[in-house]
């Protein structure tokens, strides 16, 4: 049986990581057999390669070379962690994929939405979330919540200003416009208690539990 491909997007601060955190205790529980990941890393490589892409004193790094290594992290989690999960019929549920690199890179770095999905054609061959929940949310509250946070991981992302954070929204919008049939989108305004339960609810789309 073929599993499935569930990932979770959106800007800084909007409580993925946290909701996933919550997730995996009550799915753990339930009669699916979960993977939980992430992006960049997820493997030893990839992992190396994520503290060079969000290292807060690379701030030269060019956007090309920033797409380039997003992509090829994503390449080895997938082929190392990804896929044989999906084949043995696990559910992956991984914290930010290919349209992250849309968002980001494509639109908020300016280097063209197409462009960098054409980079990461040839690194994913064909593999596609079966679900993406987008956690919608005010960029200035996102980043209210990473300055009041002393447990999450600050970032090179971290410090960019509003204006690109901004930017990183529209893009999110471009990207939801493009695949609409396989994005629902989450108000992470709401508490963390009403969030878990929006997607859980949501989950029963494509899995039973």
């Amino acid at each position: 049986m073929k599993g499935k491909f569930i990932t979770f997007e959106g800007p800084e601060g909007a409580g993925k990581t946290s909701v996933l955190e919550k997730l995996m205790k009550d799915i753990k529980n339930m009669d699916i057999e979960p993977v939980f990941t992430r992006e960049p890393g997820g493997i030893h490589i990839a992992e190396k390669i994520r503290e060079v892409i969000l290292h807060k004193d690379h701030t030269e790094m060019d956007p090309r070379t920033e797409a380039l290594l997003y992509a090829a992290a994503r390449r080895q989690h997938l082929v190392e962690k990804v896929i044989p999960a999906i084949e043995s019929g696990k559910v992956v549920f991984c914290d930010r994929f290919i349209d992250s690199s849309l968002a980001y890179q494509g639109h908020a770095r300016g280097l063209g939405i197409d462009e960098v999905f054409s980079i990461n054609e040839f690194a994913i061959n064909g593999v596609m979330p079966d679900l993406t929940f987008y956690f919608k949310i005010d960029p200035e509250v996102g980043l209210q919540r990473i300055a009041k946070s002393s447990e999450r991981e600050k970032n090179r992302l971290d410090l960019e200003n509003l204006s690109f954070h901004q930017k990183v929204q529209e893009g999110y919008q471009k990207v939801l416009e493009r695949f609409p049939d396989r994005m629902i989108v989450i108000d992470a305004e709401k508490s963390i208690e009403e969030v878990v339960n929006d997607v859980k609810t949501a989950l029963k789309r494509v899995i039973s539990f």
